[in-house]
């Protein structure tokens, strides 16, 4: 999966690694991909891994700036994605940081089910916050708080961002949300209201979560974030105009939901 982060210095880009385990969702391209790309210097380009042997893979390509680990208070989330406990899923962070360290590479660690889950397991904000006690490996500098399944209200959003920064003020906290369209802008506003400064996003809204129980709950556009985040007077990164990535990510988008339809 590649998607934009828009933060207020730079622009990154997320790449999913497609050799993991099976049970974990399959991106559009895996690493190997930006062994053919030279990037500019000003985008930072974060690999998405579950383990250590994924984390080298990455590391490997010399493209890689950001190591991202997904987590989740949600152990059947963390099963159903990438086949470990909450204990291994620890375990395999600490690796992950390690090389990280070694290679003078950042961590990003993603909290997936962060505002609720669908599996009746037990979600509350003081929950959150313990799990990011728990995540404080060294040197980790960097949260994103995901909406995997889209099931936040802006009130939600609000009340969990705003407790999390409270609390870990010398973090980098940042939301990865999923959306149906008419409510990203709410929830956008609801997270940058709070004091979020760093948001995942994708170009035209590709992709989504295969955990969704609504498909027309998506990643949020791109397009969207500015849009809303110049509502806010917010200094964005300079862009070039999206014209022509967003008619090449239709097409991307027609020719895998076609494959999909085929099958």
């Amino acid at each position: 999966m590649v998607s934009h982060r828009i933060a207020f210095n730079h622009v990154g880009l997320c790449v999913t690694d497609t050799t993991r385990s099976r049970s974990f969702y399959e991106g559009l391209l895996g690493f190997e991909f930006w062994w053919e790309l030279d990037p500019p210097d000003d985008v930072e380009i974060i690999g998405i891994v579950v383990n250590e042997k994924g984390a080298q893979r990455a590391i490997e390509t010399h493209a890689v700036h950001t190591l991202g680990f997904p987590y989740s208070i949600s152990e059947t989330f963390l099963r159903k994605n990438q086949n470990q406990s909450a204990e291994q899923a620890l375990e395999e962070l600490e690796k992950i940081q390690t090389k990280a360290d070694n290679a003078a590479l950042d961590v990003v660690v993603y909290i997936s089910m962060a505002f609720g889950n669908p599996y009746g397991d037990l979600w509350n904000v003081e929950e959150v916050i313990e799990a990011i006690s728990l995540l404080e490996v060294d040197n980790l500098r960097m949260i994103s708080l995901a909406d995997t399944v889209g099931m936040a209200t802006p009130e939600q959003i609000s009340e969990l961002v705003g407790a999390v920064m409270a609390k870990y003020d010398y973090l980098e906290i940042g939301v990865h949300l999923h959306s149906r369209l008419e409510q990203a802008a709410a929830k956008l506003l609801a997270a940058y209201d709070a004091g979020c400064r760093r948001f995942d996003s994708a170009l035209g809204g590709l992709g989504g979560c295969p955990f969704a129980q609504d498909a027309l709950v998506g990643n949020i556009a791109t397009e969207k974030v500015i849009e809303v985040l110049k509502q806010r007077g917010a200094e964005l990164p300079p862009l070039k105009p999206l014209d022509a990535l967003l008619r090449a990510n239709a097409e991307i988008g027609a020719r895998y939901s076609n494959s999909v339809s085929d099958d």
